[in-house]
């Protein structure tokens, strides 16, 4: 397929660039795969379209405050790193500006000595690989120092880092948030756990590639890049259960979907403990193994995530709940309004 077959227009001012206040006020488009309608409701509705024996799978990864300013020891040139993932306990691949300025053994430090890095690695993609010095706890020092790695459209700057976590994050790991997941509070999710329905955790460390464009002319040729999963032998159990007993299983982002169908694509169709690297790429026409269902926001044009959900509720479907969603001016990325699509209804 061409990627101008997943372009839609989309006006700038549409692009939301600050959270809600509250995070359940925002809207939700309720999208039916089979007949292509749309029902335009409030994010609480949610419930409306949960049943008793049903689950919800959402990603408890943590977004860490990745984007930290050094200055290189003897020149005091600043720099400005981003922590991509952890590849041994203090040992970071890392992005870096200016990049080709770092060599091997170049030393960087952050907040006045609270870290010392030093470069020991050049990856093939420009990236850099740190050895980090520093005494303490890590996360408390990045925590203090560190900003969060917004997405390159979002303009404005973030008062506060927990806006931009999940109520429910735990494992530190990720370069960008779940953003699905933004929408739920905790006195929403006890009210869809009194209904009944089984909330479960996977968890998927996002990473920057993300926001990476396609350049490829025909889809096919992209590449994904990888990311760290791992799902809980106690998860596995409960999404087993759930199937058995007619139940749906619907994702929270596409982080959860990217994982569940991964491991559903290598154990042949089961749910079991696992843990990994996946560079799934999803797109039409796919056959989904894992989920009935799927909470996600809206993506960008050309994005590998309109791919996704296109692949899931038709690609005419979605051009046209988009471009309604454009007519009825909602919000639209990380901190924008959400969809709702059920295979199963």
């Amino acid at each position: 397929m061409n990627i101008e077959d997943f372009d839609f227009n989309l006006p700038e001012e549409l692009i939301a660039q600050t959270p809600l206040k509250n995070r359940a006020a925002s809207r939700l488009l309720v999208l039916h795969p089979d007949t292509g309608e749309v029902a335009h409701k409030q994010f609480p509705d949610i419930k409306n379209y949960l049943k008793k024996g049903d689950c919800l799978v959402l990603n408890d990864t943590r977004v860490l405050p990745a984007r930290l300013y050094g200055i290189k020891e003897g020149t005091g040139a600043k720099v400005e790193v981003l922590l991509l993932h952890q590849q041994e306990k203090d040992t970071w691949e890392v992005l870096m500006k200016p990049a080709k300025k770092i060599k091997i053994g170049t030393v960087i430090v952050f907040g006045d000595g609270k870290i010392r890095a030093t470069c020991t690695g050049i990856k093939d993609h420009g990236g850099r690989v740190l050895q980090m010095e520093y005494e303490g706890i890590f996360y408390e020092i990045l925590n203090e120092l560190g900003e969060m790695p917004l997405p390159p459209y979002i303009k404005e700057q973030l008062p506060e880092k927990e806006r931009y976590q999940t109520v429910y994050a735990r494992e530190e790991g990720s370069a960008a948030a779940p953003t699905a997941g933004l929408h739920f509070t905790n006195e929403l999710l006890d009210e869809i756990r009194a209904m009944g329905v089984t909330i479960e955790f996977i968890t998927l460390h996002v990473g920057l590639g993300t926001f990476r464009p396609v350049s490829a002319d025909k889809i096919e040729d992209h590449q994904m890049h990888a990311e760290f999963y791992q799902m809980s032998e106690e998860t596995a159990d409960a999404l087993t259960s759930v199937r058995e007993h007619g139940g749906r299983i619907i994702t929270v982002g596409t982080t959860s979907t990217r994982t569940l169908e991964t491991i559903a694509r290598d154990h042949d169709g089961q749910f079991v403990k696992s843990s990994g690297w996946t560079d799934i790429f999803i797109y039409p026409p796919y056959k989904f193994q894992a989920i009935d269902g799927l909470i996600t926001n809206f993506h960008l044009p050309k994005s590998t995530l309109i791919m996704m959900v296109s692949a899931l509720a038709g690609r005419g479907n979605i051009l046209k709940a988009y471009n309604e969603a454009v007519q009825e001016r909602y919000r639209f990325f990380s901190f924008g309004d959400a969809m709702l699509i059920l295979s199963r209804m």
